[in-house]
């Protein structure tokens, strides 16, 4: 039952994952600063646990390039999946190995962010490399930090409120594995 709990709510994950970029993607700059495929990944880690966010990480951004064009599947969809695939397996494991305190929720987001960055750049060097393009540092930063701003506080912001308002609801105590 445990199981099938977690994929309904990996599939939800996914599934906000697919909308959600509809409602800030009207203007390409505001969806691009608010990074709407990264909340319900980070929180499917949270929730779902390390297997789940990989899965949903992976293939959302992949399915949304299929069904819609966007974002665009080489190089940023691409990129993006492996980026959001190490969002959901980090906070999934630190979630998981770390004490269940209001502090450990920001270290597991931090830890997912910036390893999930880190990542994403390494990808992006190889993507674009292959694409014919030059990735530079100014673009990894320009990406990965400076145009994401709104986004990283806007995550720093909702997903710790809304893993406590689940912990307080006594809805987290199931996926405390």
């Amino acid at each position: 039952m445990r199981q099938t709990k977690k994929l309904v709510l990996a599939a939800l994950f996914m599934a906000l994952g697919i909308v959600l970029p509809f409602f800030t993607g009207q203007i390409k700059q505001v969806g691009n600063m608010l990074l709407p495929m990264h909340i319900p990944v980070l929180l499917c880690g949270f929730i779902c646990g390390w297997q789940y966010g990989l899965a949903v990480g992976l293939v959302t951004p992949l399915l949304r390039s299929v069904m819609f064009g966007m974002p665009p599947i080489m190089p940023t969809a691409t990129g993006m999946a492996v980026e959001l695939a190490v969002y959901g397996v980090v906070t999934g494991i630190l979630y998981a190995k770390l004490p269940k305190k209001i502090p450990y929720i920001y270290v597991s987001l931090l830890g997912a962010m910036a390893a999930g960055r880190a990542v994403w750049g390494i990808v992006s060097i190889a993507l674009y490399g292959i694409a014919g393009s030059v990735f530079s540092v100014q673009i990894f930063l320009s990406g990965a930090l400076f145009n994401a701003i709104p986004g990283i506080i806007l995550q720093l912001v909702l997903i710790p409120v809304i893993i406590i308002a689940l912990k307080r609801a006594g809805v987290l105590k199931d996926y405390e594995d």
